[in-house]
């Protein structure tokens, strides 16, 4: 298992080198979106509009925000589980996005998804949110601002640390570990 530092977007190239399990310190911009807002994403592809930004190599951060103390950039920022993002994931990732980060495991459609369309899912560490916030320069809000804390949010991190749970080659951090530990 690699350590990496990459900037974001994540080209092509560098995505074929990841691997389940990989260590990779993120710097760059990131955008988030959860629930509701991949609903308006998909719907906007189905429908032929204009996504609010260019989601060609971007990555997307499933993030639950709280609200910024004075002087923060961003409040908790942790990770939501990526779950329910499923049913959106496919079309978003034919659509163009290069990478996801959220929390726990993707269904298979999804996984099928990440090897066809050459990308790669992250998640980073739930119950860290306090401290994932140090690691965010800059966060500002770019689409569907009426959606609250699930509003598209523009986010620029630096060292943001996540691991890579599914691969453009199969790679399975999860299906990994469980039989790493299965008894024989």
């Amino acid at each position: 298992m690699a350590i990496w530092s990459i900037e974001t977007p994540i080209g092509d190239n560098m995505r074929k080198k990841l691997c389940a399990g990989d260590s990779i310190s993120l710097s760059g911009v990131i955008y988030t979106a959860r629930d509701a807002a991949h609903k308006r994403l998909v719907e906007a592809l189905k429908s032929g509009q204009p996504l609010p930004f260019d989601i060609k190599g971007q990555t997307i951060y499933y993030m639950g925000p709280t609200p910024a103390r004075p002087g923060q950039v961003i409040g908790s920022c942790g990770p939501t589980t990526s779950g329910r993002m499923d049913a959106f994931t496919p079309a978003l990732l034919a659509a163009g996005l290069g990478a996801m980060i959220g929390k726990g495991e993707r269904s298979a459609e999804v996984k099928e998804a990440i090897k066809k369309q050459r990308a790669v899912y992250f998640v980073t560490y739930g119950g860290a949110g306090a401290l994932l916030a140090k690691t965010v320069r800059k966060a500002e809000v770019v689409a569907y601002p009426e959606l609250g804390a699930e509003a598209v949010m523009r986010l620029e991190v630096e060292d943001f640390p996540v691991i890579v749970a599914s691969d453009m080659h199969g790679g399975d951090l999860f299906e990994q570990q469980i039989a790493k530990y299965r008894r024989k």
